[in-house]
């Protein structure tokens, strides 16, 4: 099948060519479960780097446009309307159009904190406050690309006593959410045609934001320990433009486990020999269930290590609460502030002279601390379910904290294969193929979020669980 970039670019080629690819299901040229060309013949044909191709369809499986199925090929997702383009013309006339005809009544993708828990009363409260402040009226008007002075200021002040980091106010970003902090990063930081090293497996949306900067991705391999560090060495001596590494230290993304005191080290000295700039994404800091949060690598570092420290606020309150930060050097955080006044003058501010009160009174610190006892519950009885009922398809290790469980199949079992029959059965859980850059050799294990469902909720989710568990020959 012949694919055609669009003759007009609208932006880096890569999401050039997944749009191309959306416009073709959403005509009926390509229905539910049609094969797509393999990235090597795709390439060749329209004179693209392979990288790109898979770049595009990396992209769309991670939309939910295409899956990933291991040693067979990527196809469009099955689980889509019969033609997309159909259904989006009736929806303008009737009712608004179903994308699945099954759609996940539960959802344990990722490991998303529970918004049931926020402080409702204390942040509406606050909000009301923000609104009606001179300061955030003020504010309104002349906009700051840094984010609310005040919160700056808080947050200076929250990091230093939570987690050991020194910086002043100076060196801190508020951005809309994590992920903004991710882009405005790479675009400081990365010239087209530069080399990043990243955690595999690992976060796709990150691979995104440092490709739309021009950068080409190489994954690093994860074990029991965290990122392998001799196949960093590796790449780092046999790739002139490496310039930064990204890395989830505490929790990382997706296997959960912590990075140890010694590769924290030698983690900081390889990027200081070898010059690169360390990303530290720092996004679930709070939820440290078994001992005391590890400090991050950036309050170890010295002065002259660069280090752009990453965390968010969506996933201490809820994800709708569009609320990160990065803490960086002024030069890097100038940088990002030219980028980000291009596409976004300005934060929420009356968001963040209201976070910027819950901090100051304690009420995050208050949060954190009920969120930890309940979602250690859930933990624990998440690990209980999964012991009594499927202890013999999967292993998993206890994760000493974050807000999902990594779990790895035995021999012959299929990752998707699982993930499919759920998602017919109401559940969303997601297979270690979204979190790989090598499509054709997948993990096959399942990050499953346990932190979002009260106890009745979980005990449905682990019915499921046990009700679409896959076949021993990963076919059936």
């Amino acid at each position: 099948m012949q694919i055609d970039l669009p003759t007009a670019r609208l932006g880096p080629i890569f999401l050039d060519l997944a749009q191309s690819i959306i416009t073709e299901i959403e005509r009926g040229r390509l229905k539910p479960g049609d094969p797509l060309p393999g990235t090597r013949a795709l390439a060749r044909s329209l004179k693209l780097n392979r990288n790109t191709v898979d770049a595009a369809y990396h992209e769309l499986t991670m939309q939910g446009w295409l899956e990933a199925r291991p040693s067979r090929g990527t196809f469009v997702a099955t689980d889509l309307p019969e033609s997309a383009a159909t259904a989006m013309r009736a929806s303008a006339l009737v009712a608004p159009s179903v994308v699945s005809a099954t759609p996940p009544v539960l959802h344990m993708t990722d490991g998303a904190p529970d918004a049931r828990l926020m402080p409702h009363a204390e942040l509406a409260r606050a909000f009301r406050t923000a609104l009606s402040s001179s300061a955030t009226l003020t504010e309104m008007v002349h906009g700051d690309p840094y984010g609310a002075p005040r919160l700056r200021s808080v947050l200076s002040e929250y990091l230093a006593h939570e987690r050991g980091l020194a910086a002043p106010a100076s060196e801190v970003m508020v951005t809309r959410g994590s992920q903004m902090g991710l882009f405005l990063s790479a675009a400081a930081l990365i010239m087209s045609g530069d080399v990043i090293a990243v955690e595999e497996p690992g976060y796709p949306l990150a691979w995104a934001a440092f490709r739309a900067a021009g950068a080409n991705v190489i994954g690093v391999p994860v074990d029991g320990g965290g990122i392998d560090l001799d196949r960093l060495e590796q790449i780092a001596v046999e790739t002139p433009r490496l310039t930064a590494v990204y890395v989830t230290p505490h929790h990382q993304y997706p296997t959960t486990v912590t990075l140890g005191a010694g590769r924290r080290l030698r983690l900081l000295d390889l990027a200081r020999r070898h010059g690169l700039t360390v990303l530290e994404d720092d996004y679930d800091n709070e939820y440290r269930f078994d001992g005391r949060p590890i400090l991050p690598m950036a309050a170890r570092a010295s002065d002259d290590q660069p280090i752009v420290y990453l965390g968010s606020l969506s996933k201490l309150m809820a994800p709708a609460l569009r609320l990160g930060y990065v803490v960086a050097s002024p030069a890097t955080l100038t940088r990002m502030a030219t980028v980000r006044e291009a596409i976004d003058r300005q934060g929420d501010l009356p968001l963040e002279q209201a976070f910027a009160s819950l901090i100051a009174q304690g009420d995050v610190r208050r949060h954190a601390r009920k969120a930890r006892r309940v979602y250690q519950a859930r933990r624990d009885l998440f690990v209980t379910l999964l012991k009594e009922h499927l202890s013999d398809i999967v292993d998993f290790d206890v994760p000493a904290g974050g807000l999902a469980i990594w779990l790895k199949m035995r021999e012959g079992l299929s990752a998707q294969q699982w993930s499919d029959r759920a998602l017919k059965l109401g559940l969303g859980i997601s297979p270690g193929a979204r979190f790989t850059l090598d499509l054709a050799t997948p993990p096959e294990a399942l990050r499953v979020g346990f932190a979002s469902l009260d106890e009745q909720e979980m005990s449905e989710a682990a019915r499921l669980l046990v009700a679409s568990r896959p076949t021993s020959t990963g076919l059936g």
